[in-house]
């Protein structure tokens, strides 16, 4: 597919980075009312339906070839289910800008899994540099901003690593295997199964738990599943069929970004000089393992893209 013209490139990627920028908080705000994994299932099930109503509708225009189900279940388990089930948990102890910050080691392990697993990107010395100062990053948030909550939040960080390490894998299945599938009909199936997964579980672990359908937990599972996923995961997967990933990966330099000021100014999150020391640590270690020179636009080219929440 030739690639969209440069202002809607930028456009949609504005969009998204603010909307996923958004969510952590509104993620956070909502469970005040519901918990995590029902409030995650709701979601996406809602999404998911959504999806399948706008199929119609946009499956010609849109085009595209349709998923296999050997893409579309690991992308339900480990995008959806995993790695959701994980963010909306560790949300209840530690902060959401927080969260965005931690979260944002992905393209980090996209890097790695390109150079270790695949080696269709082979990584240099400034990029090894930019895994170091990461690392340092993460670590000085865990010793500061996390070790403040306690011993469970510092658990519940180690874990919430693994919502990104399992992205890394379903993301690596979608640009081998389904890299010009439609990405309406990758969300729908995937959103559907991860959705009702979701609520299985829900079922049987959080049963007794308070659920209280305030406006305000109606709001959040109504935003995060239209503006959260409906729109903002199908362009992130249109744009990431055709535009180069070293553009969409700015997307993980913005997003945490608006998500701590956004939980600062209107969460009440704390913020301090630790915040910001290891926030621009590990966004400059980003930013350095990213840094590579345009190639063309190609699959192996497109594998290390970032997608936040």
């Amino acid at each position: 597919m030739p690639s969209p013209r440069p202002a809607v490139v930028f456009g949609l990627m504005a969009l998204i980075s603010a909307v996923w920028g958004s969510t952590w908080l509104v993620i956070r705000h909502g469970l005040d009312d519901l918990p995590p994994l029902l409030g995650a299932g709701l979601r996406f099930v809602l999404a998911g339906l959504v999806m399948a109503a706008l199929v119609p509708v946009l499956r010609e225009r849109e085009g595209g070839e349709r998923p296999p189900f050997r893409v579309v279940l690991p992308q339900a388990l480990f995008q959806f289910t995993g790695n959701f089930a994980l963010v909306y948990w560790c949300e209840t102890v530690i902060p959401s800008g927080l969260v965005s910050v931690l979260w944002a080691t992905f393209p980090l392990m996209m890097s790695l899994t390109g150079h270790f697993v695949t080696r269709a990107e082979r990584l240099h010395g400034v990029q090894w540099l930019g895994l170091v100062v990461a690392f340092a990053g993460v670590a000085s948030l865990f010793g500061t901003d996390v070790a403040r909550g306690g011993s469970r939040a510092v658990v519940m960080g180690l874990l919430l690593l693994l919502g990104p390490a399992s992205v890394t894998v379903s993301t690596t299945l979608i640009k081998r295997r389904a890299a010009n599938a439609s990405s309406l009909l990758l969300n729908r199936d995937s959103m559907l199964i991860g959705g009702v997964l979701l609520l299985l579980l829900a079922a049987i672990f959080e049963r007794g738990e308070p659920v209280r359908f305030t406006n305000g937990a109606i709001f959040s599972v109504v935003y995060l599943a239209l503006l959260g996923s409906v729109v903002t995961f199908g362009a992130y997967l249109w744009l990431l069929r055709t535009v180069p990933a070293y553009r969409l990966s700015l997307v993980s330099y913005v997003t945490p970004l608006i998500a701590l000021w956004l939980g600062r100014t209107f969460g009440g999150e704390p913020f301090g000089a630790t915040t910001l020391v290891g926030t621009a640590l590990v966004l400059a270690g980003v930013a350095l393992t990213l840094k590579k020179k345009p190639r063309s636009n190609t699959p192996s080219n497109l594998t290390r893209a970032a997608r936040p929440s």
